[in-house]
């Protein structure tokens, strides 16, 4: 298998990981997937830097009872060395145990990912909110 293609192979299992990550608030987990002096950019947190921040917020963001289930797709991937960048689409829905998706959200991202010694990580991201719809 090329380098190549092999590289695209591993950021794509990257943004997998990311979703995984999210939907199971498996926080500590959150090394294989976010650079150390990663930066998040996004409508809902707005400005994230650092992996501890990272970390920190989204224990504190998460609502009782509420799950979510994020479903990534049209991923592309420009792999230039040690650096690339992604794009891809997001749905994210949010439910609880049980019950049909009380709110449901589009989103759009745009990330650089970079090679570490552990693997591809997520260095930068910016996610769009391209709508939303409340059930």
């Amino acid at each position: 298998m090329t380098t190549l293609l092999a590289d695209r192979i591993e950021i794509a299992d990257l943004f997998s990981r990311l979703a995984h990550l999210l939907d199971g608030k498996r926080w500590d987990d959150a090394a294989t997937v976010f650079t150390t002096d990663v930066a998040l950019h996004s409508p809902r947190n707005g400005e994230l830097r650092g992996l501890d921040t990272v970390v920190a917020f989204m224990r504190q963001a998460e609502v009782a009872g509420e799950s979510t289930q994020h479903i990534t797709s049209d991923l592309l991937v420009e792999v230039d060395g040690d650096q690339a960048t992604a794009s891809a689409n997001s749905v994210v829905y949010f439910f609880r145990d049980g019950e049909a998706p009380h709110r449901t959200s589009g989103l759009r991202l745009a990330c650089t990912v970079v090679r570490t010694s552990a693997g591809w990580r997520l260095a930068e991201s910016w996610t769009t909110l391209a709508w939303m719809r409340q059930n």
